[in-house]
């Protein structure tokens, strides 16, 4: 697994800190669309209490399994109890304070893997604006669901792993809708983030899908009806970074996630990533990793654990 390093927070207009993940940053350090981490983490890096920040681009889901925290969501305090599901969309701010030796998990997942995740089974999760606690259940589907978690999260930490990315997404998948099932979104679903959120909001759903098209960002612009330099005044304010900024990290993370799985050549994965030119597609990596295409597959491939 990608080692994580822990990086000073952007901020936004507002001071309120921006993260990645918890606690790392305000960039995506891992290869995949999707970070899978215990509560129990929490408790080396933030000794049980996360202060308030939030997210851009990200969907956070929070299962306690076993314990409980006070969950403040954009504001309003409300307890999260053992078998409680919290779910985080982009820009809430949110801060928790947990039970010592709470047990669960946190599933961060990029809003381009949820939304497709959603799309392809009629769910309604994408749409969510407001942070919610779902209360449990209990029963035989809570402890199937647990079960699968259980499985994602073994299987996420299996980095090597054959066919690793379709069963994550497949499992993740269930896990979805067992949380569909749970909470029914209704006039939540419905109700409408500021006009700036959902600019930032259809931005970050075109840079999932026109990313390898290389498109500037006045085009990007032109499809949300706004100017460039009111689009990059948003992204900034509410992303704490510059419109283009946001493209070249969705290009590199699918670059990372293709030199570290698939064994293509570096000529086939640019021109796969939208690059006229191999040349131009190594300068582009190296100038965002201070390595070269290759120079980082080496280094993962060394890292990885020998059969």
């Amino acid at each position: 697994m990608t080692h994580l390093i822990p990086a000073p927070p952007e901020h936004d207009h507002s001071t309120v800190p921006i993260y990645k993940l918890y606690g790392y940053g305000n960039t995506w350090t891992v290869a995949d669309p999707l970070f899978c981490e215990t509560i129990g983490a929490q408790k080396q890096l933030h000794k049980w209490h996360v202060q308030p920040h939030k997210h851009v681009g990200l969907f956070q889901i929070l299962f306690v399994e076993v314990g409980g925290l006070v969950a403040t969501l954009d504001g309003r305090q409300e307890p999260a109890e053992e078998g409680s599901v919290i779910l985080i969309p982009q820009l809430a701010v949110h801060e928790f304070a947990f039970r010592p030796e709470t047990i669960g998990y946190i599933l961060t997942l990029t809003n381009g893997l949820l939304q497709q995740v959603c799309t392809r089974f009629g769910l309604t999760l994408h749409q969510l604006t407001d942070p919610v606690v779902v209360k449990p259940w209990g029963g035989r589907q809570d402890h199937y669901a647990l079960s699968c978690l259980h499985h994602l999260d073994e299987e996420y930490h299996s980095v090597y792993s054959p066919s690793r990315s379709p069963l994550l997404e497949a499992t993740l998948g269930i896990i979805l809708v067992w949380i569909h099932r749970r909470y029914h979104l209704g006039a939540t679903a419905s109700s409408k983030p500021d006009p700036g959120s959902r600019h930032l909001g259809r931005y970050a759903q075109l840079i999932e899908k026109y990313y390898r098209e290389h498109h500037r960002v006045s085009w990007y612009a032109g499809q949300i009806g706004v100017t460039a330099a009111h689009l990059n005044a948003i992204t900034q304010s509410l992303a704490g970074k510059s419109a283009l900024r946001l493209i070249h990290e969705r290009l590199m993370l699918e670059a990372r996630r293709e030199l570290i799985y698939t064994a293509r050549p570096v000529s086939v994965i640019s021109d796969y990533l939208g690059f006229s030119d191999p040349a131009y597609f190594t300068r582009f990596f190296t100038r965002e990793t201070s390595a070269s295409p290759r120079a980082f597959r080496r280094r993962e491939a060394a890292a990885a654990p020998v059969e």
